[in-house]
């Protein structure tokens, strides 16, 4: 068998993510690498954590880039913050929410789950409801944007009901940070994980995080080590803050983080807002046409994530064939339903650079060409 470079075609990713990448990221890949301790490395670096600050809209000190993906990123955050015996308060209203159990639970922690229903944003009231029944409770954690649904949840409402039981929060934003509102210092959030595949528009495999000061204060004063030592955030400060040298933890992935501070740029130079602004008009824009096609969102408009669109596939229509169609005929991809959703619903993603007039229109199109030809 000969094997030669590996040319992948060129598609339109309207998925649950990764998402389209710009010619700008791309370009920054192929900047010549350098060392990950280099001072101008380390320069981009400290570029990077104020861009990410920004982006998070934020001043938490402690706000980088983990070198791994978001549910890395996730692991982080429950690890380091996390000890054995801890209680803490998941609101789970889909998949995401579940591996926040699953992380709890691995770290020898009691998980009281908050048990919403899958398509619908998570009901404050019941939250509150849990922290009465549970006043030992130190952490509450919730998914700002529930990639499984296309739920949005008010992450403000419910950082303010753990604030008032003295919890600390931890909170998924993989999907929402750069598509939809998220004020991270205004709103309280303790500790905080997102993905750089997502609205940032950026490769997959890095994740932004930002602990707050008290956040840092639980990491500090841990008794037991934490149970990672690659994603132990007291060894990952040392690289990633203090003047001149830094302590060396791990070989950072050099061009994927230039791609990132790329992306990041590109975010700032648009305006958060702005950003915010766009998908929210996008997935209007979408939202319209499909419901010309006959399709029915599943979550109600007020909850409903404008970046990831999730419909009922209409009855007597294959799944798969339509994805395929779309796949073969468009280069266009779409996303299959995940979980109590798989082979119930697609998921439409419009995120970042992707959340354009083009790929509205061209999505219409080809799904009513798909439907027609089902």
């Amino acid at each position: 068998m000969t094997i030669s470079s590996f040319i992948p075609p060129q598609r339109t990713l309207m998925g649950p993510g990764p998402s389209d990448v710009s010619a700008r990221v791309l370009s920054a890949l192929a900047r010549p690498t350098i060392g990950h301790l280099d001072p101008l490395f380390v320069q981009m670096m400290d570029e990077v954590k104020s861009l990410l600050q920004y982006a998070f809209q934020t001043k938490n000190e402690f706000t980088i880039a983990l070198s791994a993906p978001g549910s890395a990123g996730m692991e982080a955050c429950f690890v380091n913050l996390v000890s054995a015996n801890d209680t803490v308060i998941v609101c789970q209203n889909g998949v995401f929410g579940s591996r926040m159990v699953e992380n709890v639970k691995r770290i020898g922690a009691n998980a009281v789950v908050v048990e919403g229903e899958w398509g619908r944003a998570v009901d404050p009231t019941m939250l509150t409801e849990a922290l009465a029944q549970h006043p030992e409770a130190k952490f509450v954690a919730f998914v700002h944007a529930e990639t499984s649904t296309g739920a949005l949840s008010d992450a403000q409402a419910l950082c303010e009901i753990a604030q008032a039981h003295d919890c600390l929060t931890i909170v998924d934003a993989v999907t929402s940070l750069g598509g939809v509102e998220l004020r991270v210092d205004q709103w309280g959030i303790d500790a905080v994980y997102s993905g750089s595949q997502k609205c940032l528009s950026c490769v997959p495999g890095l994740s932004p995080i930002s602990f707050s000061e008290r956040a840092v204060e639980v990491i500090k004063q841990r008794q037991t080590p934490v149970p990672s030592w690659f994603l132990d955030q007291s060894l990952v400060m040392g690289y990633w803050s203090g003047e001149g040298k830094r302590a060396y933890h791990h070989t950072a992935p050099v061009n994927s983080l230039y791609a990132l501070h790329e992306s990041l740029v590109m975010l700032k130079n648009e305006g958060i807002e702005n950003s915010w602004q766009r998908h929210q008009e996008q997935h209007q824009q979408l939202a319209k046409g499909l419901a010309a096609l006959g399709l029915e969102f599943v979550v109600p408009e007020n909850e409903r994530l404008p970046q990831l669109n999730t419909v009922y596939i209409p009855e007597g229509i294959d799944d798969a064939k339509v994805r395929s169609y779309l796949l073969n005929h468009y280069n266009l991809e779409i996303g299959a339903g995940l979980g109590k959703f798989a082979g119930k619903a697609w998921r439409i993603g419009l995120m970042g650079f992707g959340a354009s007039n083009e790929n509205v229109a061209l999505c219409l199109t080809a799904l009513k060409d798909a439907l027609a030809s089902a």
